[in-house]
C-alpha cells in the first residue's frame, strides 16, 4: 500500500487529516514581493529556501498533506507576468521543494500538485489553449514526483471540466476544490453563477476521489458543506479563506489585507463545526496561517 492509499485508508476510517494553511500569502507575510499578474507565483524560483520552510513549518504543526505554491503558474497567467518562458521551471520547482520538505520532515506526507485556471488581469485563454497547457503542467508535476493533483479554485463549470480532462492524462488521483458563494436567494453556486448541484453532476463520472469547498469564505462553509452532501456521497474537504486583496474592486492591489485575517480562536469554532459535520480533509488558503494550523492540529479526532 503506498502513502495515497495508506491516508485515505485512515480518512474513509474516520480519521480527519489535516492540511496545510497558505503558501502564497504565507510567503507575503514573511516578506516576499508579489510577481505582477501571477500574485504569489513567484516564490519557488526567487525565494526557494524560503518556500520550503514554509511547508516544513506546515509539516512540524501537523500537517499531513501540502499543497505545491503552483496556483498562479498556468501558462497563461505566467505570460501576463513576463514570465511564460519559465512555465516549466516554475511548475517544476514547485514540487520539487514541497518534496524537498516532505523528505526533510516526514516521508508520509501527500504534496498535492495546486493547478488552477484563475487570471489576474482577466484574459483567458481559449478552451483549447487551456486544455494543452494544463496537460503538459500535469505532466511536469506528474514526473517531479506529486502524489495528487488538487484542482484550485475551480469557479465554473466549462472551465473547470477542460482541466479536469487534462489532468486526467496523468496517472495520478483527482481531486476538485469548488470556491463557492451563497447568492441572493440563499442559493450555493460557483463563483461564476453554476448551480452547486449541476457541479456536482457533471463530476459524478469523472473518477474524482475528492471534492473540497475551497477557496470560499468562513461563513459560507457549513452551508455548501450541506448542500455538497445532498448530492455527492464520496471524501469531502474544506479549505476556507480568510480575508481580501487590499483591493477587491478593481485589483489595483492584491497585496493580502492581513488585518482582516480571523482570530484562531474563531477559525477553530468554525472548524469544529465542519469536523462534527463529518469532513474528511481539513486546512486552509489564503489568510491562514501556520498558528492556525497548529491550533487545528489539537483538536482533529475521529467521526463518530
Amino acid at each position: 500500500m503506498n502513502r495515497y492509499q495508506k491516508l485515505i485508508s485512515r480518512a474513509k476510517k474516520g480519521e480527519t487529516i489535516l492540511m496545510d494553511g497558505a503558501t502564497g500569502t504565507e510567503a507575503e507575510r514573511r516578506g516576499v514581493p508579489q510577481l505582477k499578474n501571477a500574485w504569489n507565483g513567484g516564490v519557488a524560483l526567487t525565494h526557494p529556501e524560503l518556500l520550503r520552510t514554509i511547508h516544513e513549518d506546515y509539516i512540524k504543526s501537523g500537517s499531513e498533506i501540502i499543497i505545491s505554491n503552483t496556483f498562479a503558474n498556468t501558462k497563461h497567467a505566467l505570460e501576463d507576468a513576463q514570465q511564460g518562458h519559465n512555465f516549466e521551471k516554475f511548475n517544476r520547482e514547485g514540487i520539487r521543494i514541497a518534496i524537498e520538505a516532505r523528505d526533510r520532515s516526514s516521508k508520509k506526507v501527500l504534496v498535492a500538485a495546486g493547478i488552477s485556471y484563475w487570471t489576474w488581469t482577466g484574459r483567458k485563454p481559449s478552451l483549447v489553449e487551456l486544455g494543452k497547457s494544463v496537460e503538459i503542467q500535469a505532466k511536469i508535476m506528474e514526473k517531479t514526483g506529486a502524489d495528487l493533483i488538487l484542482l484550485e479554485m475551480m469557479i465554473d463549470i466549462e472551465q473547470m471540466l477542460v482541466t479536469l480532462d487534462a489532468v486526467k492524462k496523468t496517472r495520478l488521483p483527482i481531486w476538485v476544490g469548488l470556491s463557492c458563494i451563497i447568492d441572493k436567494d440563499g442559493q450555493v453556486i460557483l463563483q461564476n453563477g453554476d448551480a452547486l448541484k449541476e457541479v456536482i453532476n457533471q463530476l459524478h463520472d469523472k473518477s474524482i476521489d475528492a471534492i473540497f469547498i475551497m477557496h470560499t469564505e468562513i461563513e459560507d462553509i457549513l452551508p455548501c458543506l450541506i448542500e455538497l452532501k445532498k448530492h455527492w456521497n464520496g471524501m469531502v474537504g474544506v479549505y476556507p479563506h480568510t480575508g481580501s486583496y487590499n483591493n477587491q474592486i478593481n485589483l489595483s492591489s492584491t497585496e493580502w489585507a492581513f488585518q482582516n485575517v480571523i482570530i484562531t480562536e474563531k477559525f477553530i469554532h468554525f472548524s469544529q463545526e465542519w469536523i462534527n459535520f463529518g469532513i474528511y480533509f481539513i486546512g486552509g488558503c489564503c489568510g491562514i496561517g501556520v498558528k492556525h494550523i497548529q491550533e487545528l492540529s489539537k483538536i482533529l479526532k475521529y467521526r463518530s
